[in-house]
């Protein structure tokens, strides 16, 4: 049985960063550095009080209310996160007494970061497929905001918060071709926030620097940008191909590219390493920043309601992150 898209709909709190802000506490950069580096201007955090649950829920009404589709009609949510509100029990739990979805629905959360709406749409393919279900609701929310020290002005100024509702479902306007995933651990402390699980409950206050001058904070999320980057490169490419492979399609066929909005930087050297065309790439994170696992979903929604992605297209969806961990498909609109 085929799967698709049938709606997206995403939530970004009502609190925003700008770009002169973070000026205004590391006097040393300039407004048009940070844009010019990163690609963001400004970017939302969640409230003291707002958690990645908090947002999903909002995501996940938003959705239903713009569809029509009934919270009744759904037998199973994923919920993508690594800020759950608690080591245990599972969000996805909380978030079906919050949405009223029908016990008899399957939920559980998954943690992952970049790569995570691509894997969430590849287990909601595979209960579809499986019979398992019909109407499976995925969602993605993060409050990396919560984990970053406040002298990282790097992260800072890349990562914002948000979350997203993605209906996968029997029928839509979206069919969800195959997959290519992939992970490799053995980079798992490039981006890391050591703190906080069962290695290592306590906060330590440690902190030591790294080999670019960022300094590593055991309590706080830290990012080796330099890795990062080169895993992405390396990465990406050969899972473009795997893609194209196993959908078997040519990369002409290909009518548009919305990859994990990273960085600025990032993306425009993917676009070159790989030769994709500008107007074929999308590049995006002026208003939102990197909302990590929901930075596919608000593209492809944007995207939808500017019309530059349209019935007929064929569009190659991918994220690669924190893990290491890497996922992509085709999407048959």
């Amino acid at each position: 049985m085929s799967a698709y898209v049938k709606h997206i709909s995403y939530y970004l709190p009502e609190k925003v960063l700008t770009n002169e802000e973070l000026v205004q506490e590391f006097p040393e950069w300039s407004v048009d550095k940070v844009a010019a580096k990163v690609g963001v201007n400004s970017r939302h955090v969640a409230s003291d009080d707002e958690t990645a649950t908090d947002m999903a829920e909002k995501a996940a009404r938003k959705l239903f209310e713009e569809s029509g589709v009934s919270p009744k009609e759904i037998d199973f949510i994923l919920f993508c996160t690594q800020s759950p509100d608690y080591h245990l029990p599972s969000s996805a739990c909380i978030l079906q007494d919050r949405l009223c979805l029908p016990t008899s629905c399957g939920a559980f959360d998954y943690n992952l970061g970049c790569s995570g709406c691509i894997y969430g749409m590849a287990v909601a393919k595979g209960l579809i497929s499986g019979g398992i279900a019909h109407n499976v609701l995925v969602l993605t929310g993060e409050t990396y905001s919560k984990y970053l020290h406040p002298s990282d002005k790097s992260n800072r100024s890349i990562f914002g918060d948000g979350a997203a509702a993605c209906l996968i479902s029997t029928e839509g306007f979206a069919e969800i071709g195959e997959f290519s995933l992939g992970t490799d651990g053995s980079g798992a402390n490039h981006l890391i926030v050591k703190t906080g699980g069962a290695r290592q409950m306590e906060a330590t206050g440690l902190s030591v620097p790294d080999d670019e001058g960022h300094t590593w904070h055991d309590d706080y999320l830290y990012m080796n940008g330099s890795a990062i980057f080169n895993f992405t490169l390396d990465a990406v490419p050969a899972m473009m191909k795997d893609i194209l492979l196993k959908n078997s399609i040519e990369k002409d066929a290909v009518d548009y590219y919305l990859f994990h909005q990273a960085n600025k930087f990032m993306l425009n050297t993917i676009r070159k390493v790989c030769v994709l065309p500008k107007d074929k790439y999308y590049v995006n994170l002026e208003t939102t920043g990197n909302t990590v696992s929901s930075t596919v979903m608000i593209g492809l929604r944007d995207c939808m309601d500017a019309g530059t992605i349209h019935e007929g297209m064929k569009v190659m969806v991918a994220g690669f992150g924190v893990g290491l961990s890497w996922g992509g498909c085709m999407l048959k609109f």
